[in-house]
């Protein structure tokens, strides 16, 4: 078998293959002995036709095998003979088949990057050391009392903490907002809207000058908006709005007690006190094994420079894209602002994609190595807990993984996890106070 390999760019190669013709004649020889003791022929048991007969009617589906079967036989041995790790087949045009032919074919296709693995075992990490204090308890059960807040109505002026609900409508240079941006309809009008009275909410400088207003006050309030707003157009521009105030209510907290504790499920205020420090302690650790995993692969990947197949790069900016407008779309961002960042949602996608596909490769090698795989119960319980996560049955889960065509990724994904725990399990980590360790 003749083999050659020309470069056509980065992973990106044409291979050459010519199976010689005994080999062509031995494996039509084979095929036709395998067609001769299934053939069902007129006249003739199973199995019993004149392997001439058998040739003459089976001509074409002989060779169709014929040629699938050398096509796989030989691009493997191409393959293994010329060290490729292929990822994707992108074209095959055959050259040359037939009875007493050479087969030729020629195929264009992707294949992992070359590199030489530096060295990563008993690389070094520093871990910080936390430990959660009671204030950090305190400002987390604030949060879970700002989750059962109630809004009391008062006929009181508004204060600092207060909500006011209100109509408003802006403009610029006595324009409407949407004159500058058509996304900015939020921004120009709205009726009954509640906004809370605390620096910075909603455009800097707009809620504290509604301090001291009561229920029917109408007040114009002027705002600069600032840079890096979110209707670029607009920034450094002077906004004019008309409010109307129809209502001020007073925030009102739950006490701080054993009723509320029990209200989210614990005993009583001292086992909430507990289950929140053990919560808030595993998001520490979960914060210093994470930065230890980033300085671990920062000292492997940046030694590294090598290039990165076009397919793959390309996929995973797709799965990226994906992923950053779905969770803008979850958060309420409207469509058309989505639309006009699309460059800079590619963008942003794109080099996050060349990080992850790098890494991947690199901590693929590493599994290949040291035997690191993945297993199907893995996967299924992958897909329980991401099941469970979106509140969603297991069955359903798996279909919507189908249809993103998700599989890989999830696979990706465990594997990635285990290699790294492997590195960790066999680096050399210092133990260090939160205030020395360094900036992950």
């Amino acid at each position: 078998m003749n083999v050659s390999v020309e470069n056509l760019g980065p992973c990106k190669k044409l291979l050459r293959v010519e199976v010689s013709v005994e080999k062509v004649t031995k494996a039509f020889d084979e095929v036709t002995s395998q067609f001769t003791r299934q053939a069902q022929l007129p006249g003739f048991r199973p199995g019993k036709a004149p392997r001439h007969l058998v040739a003459k009617n089976f001509e074409s589906r002989i060779q169709e095998d014929t040629r699938r079967r050398l096509f796989e036989e030989s691009y493997r041995e191409a393959a293994q003979e010329q060290k490729l790790r292929i990822l994707t087949t992108l074209d095959v045009e055959e050259q040359s088949f037939g009875r007493g032919q050479p087969f030729g074919y020629t195929v264009t296709l992707e294949h992992a990057p070359e590199f030489e693995l530096p060295t990563y075992k008993g690389l070094s990490a520093k871990r910080e050391t936390a430990a959660v204090s009671d204030a950090d308890v305190d400002r987390a059960l604030t949060t879970l009392r700002e989750q059962q807040v109630k809004y009391n109505e008062v006929t009181r002026p508004a204060q600092t903490g207060d909500v006011v609900v209100v109509h408003y409508a802006g403009t610029c240079e006595g324009k409407p907002l949407t004159d500058f941006n058509p996304t900015a309809r939020g921004l120009t009008e709205k009726r009954d809207t509640w906004m809370l009275i605390a620096e910075g909410f909603f455009i800097p400088g707009f809620t504290e000058q509604l301090v001291g207003a009561t229920a029917g006050d109408k007040r114009t309030v002027k705002v600069t908006f600032p840079e890096g707003f979110v209707i670029a157009e607009l920034v450094g521009k002077e906004g004019v709005y008309e409010v109307e105030v129809t209502s001020v209510r007073e925030k009102i907290l739950p006490e701080l007690n054993d009723e509320f504790a029990k209200s989210l499920g614990a005993s009583d205020l001292e086992q909430l006190r507990q289950g929140v420090r053990r919560d808030l302690q595993n998001e520490l650790n979960f914060r210093a094994k994470r930065a230890v995993r980033d300085q671990l692969l920062r000292q492997l990947l940046e030694p590294l420079t090598f290039d990165l197949p076009e397919s793959v790069l390309a996929t995973e900016t797709r799965n990226l894209v994906y992923n950053i407008v779905n969770e803008n779309q979850q958060r309420g961002i409207a469509k058309e602002l989505i639309e006009e960042k699309k460059n800079e949602i590619f963008q942003s996608a794109q080099n996050s994609a060349r990080d992850r596909v790098k890494a991947a490769f690199v901590l693929n090698r590493i599994a290949e190595i040291e035997k690191i795989g993945v297993d199907r119960q893995e996967i299924a319980q992958r897909i329980t807990l991401l099941a469970q996560q979106n509140q969603m049955a297991p069955d359903k889960m798996v279909k919507v993984l189908q249809e993103r065509n998700a599989f890989p990724e999830i696979q990706q994904d465990i594997l990635t996890g285990k290699v790294l725990d492997w590195l960790e399990l066999n680096a050399k980590v210092e133990e260090v106070p939160a205030a020395a360790a360094p900036a992950a």
